[in-house]
């Protein structure tokens, strides 16, 4: 297990938690990643056990936004999916946390201060749903691994297979 620390821009917010998967392997190109943290297009998390999550500073001051998962739905079909905490005052987004996992956070990995272990691979995931100008299916990919929506494997289950875990 390592302990990781974060926060957002401005300072207001800073935060650790816990993790044995810490390498930021996993690119994330659905549109709730790229439009909330991803300015290259896409958004990276690691991932975070949720009992472990400590807030230094800032508590008070965390928000979130529940996103949906398909927006071209009608309303009354939509579902929400995972929260997604920022600091409102500089706007960095911090972490998600889904109901579907309560267990897991998966905080973004720009907002982890600590030294992260740089990928031996990357897996490039939600491209069905990547503007062409973020798609890595367009540009090199640098021998990552490309997929459509979601990865036969867990954040969990690559970190054992890549021998990252701690």
């Amino acid at each position: 297990m390592r302990r990781l620390c974060g926060s957002c821009h401005c300072g207001a917010v800073v935060f650790e938690f816990e993790t044995t998967a810490p390498v930021p392997f996993m690119r994330c190109y659905c549109s709730i990643c790229r439009k909330t943290a991803g300015g290259g297009g896409y958004a990276i998390n690691i991932l975070g056990t949720a009992a472990s999550l400590r807030i230094s500073r800032g508590a008070e001051a965390v928000q979130s936004y529940r996103a949906v998962k398909d927006k071209s739905l009608p309303k009354a079909e939509q579902t929400l999916c995972q929260d997604r905490f920022f600091c409102p005052t500089c706007a960095s987004y911090l972490w998600a946390h889904s109901d579907d996992w309560p267990q897991w956070i998966y905080p973004y990995a720009s907002a982890v201060d600590s030294e992260l272990p740089p990928p031996a691979s990357a897996a490039c995931i939600m491209l069905d749903h990547a503007p062409a100008w973020a798609d890595p299916r367009h540009t090199s990919t640098g021998g990552a691994e490309l997929f459509g929506e979601y990865p036969p494997f867990s954040l969990e289950q690559w970190h054992r297979d890549h021998d990252a875990a701690v």
